[in-house]
C-alpha cells in the first residue's frame, strides 16, 4: 500500500474531513415544514397539544419600538402581551413556552416578523419579562396556537345568526 506523503497528505485529510461533515449534516436534516400553520409546525395526531407547535428561537422588541405602529395598525405597547409572527393571522392567541426554564405566557399576534430568519417569534417586552429572558435577549421556545383569529370570527358570526 503506497504511503501518502508531501503536500498531498494535508489536502486529503481536509477533503475527507469536509466530506464527513457534509455527510453528517445532510444525514441529520429533518424537515418540519407542512402542518396546519406552515413551515416549522408539527402536525401530530398523537397529542392534541402538539397539533400546532413550532419550536425555535424567540427575541423581544426593543424599547425604541414602544408607541410605533405594528403591521396590524395598532400601536406597539411594551406593557401588553403581544407578539410578531410571520404567518399567523392577527388576533391569534399563542402560548409561548421558554424551553430553558419552562415559563409560559399567552400572547396575541398583532405584528409581522421576526425579521431575523433564525427566529420564529418576537414577543413584547412584558412577555419577555414573564418568560424571563430579557437579560439573554434570545431564548429557545415552543409556540402553540391556542385560539386562531379566524375561529374567533366564526364564533362571532354564529352569535349574530
Amino acid at each position: 500500500m503506497p504511503m501518502i506523503s508531501g503536500m498531498r497528505a494535508p489536502r486529503l485529510f481536509v477533503a475527507v474531513g469536509i466530506a464527513g461533515v457534509l455527510a453528517g449534516a445532510v444525514g441529520g436534516c429533518v424537515s418540519t415544514s407542512g402542518g396546519l400553520a406552515g413551515p416549522g409546525y408539527h402536525d401530530s395526531d398523537d397529542r392534541d397539544e402538539d397539533r400546532q407547535a413550532q419550536v425555535g428561537k424567540a427575541s423581544f422588541y426593543a424599547h425604541k419600538f414602544h408607541g410605533r405602529r405594528t403591521a396590524s395598525g395598532e400601536a406597539y405597547d411594551e406593557t401588553e402581551l403581544t407578539a410578531a409572527h410571520r404567518t399567523l393571522p392577527f388576533g391569534t392567541r399563542v402560548r409561548v413556552t421558554n424551553l430553558e426554564n419552562g415559563r409560559k405566557v399567552t400572547v396575541r399576534v398583532n405584528d409581522r416578523g421576526p425579521h431575523v430568519k433564525s427566529r420564529v417569534i418576537d414577543v413584547s417586552y412584558a412577555a419577555a419579562k414573564k418568560l424571563r429572558f430579557v437579560r439573554d435577549g434570545v431564548t429557545r421556545v415552543r409556540v402553540e396556537v391556542k385560539e386562531r383569529a379566524d375561529e374567533e370570527e366564526k364564533e362571532d358570526e354564529e352569535e349574530d345568526d
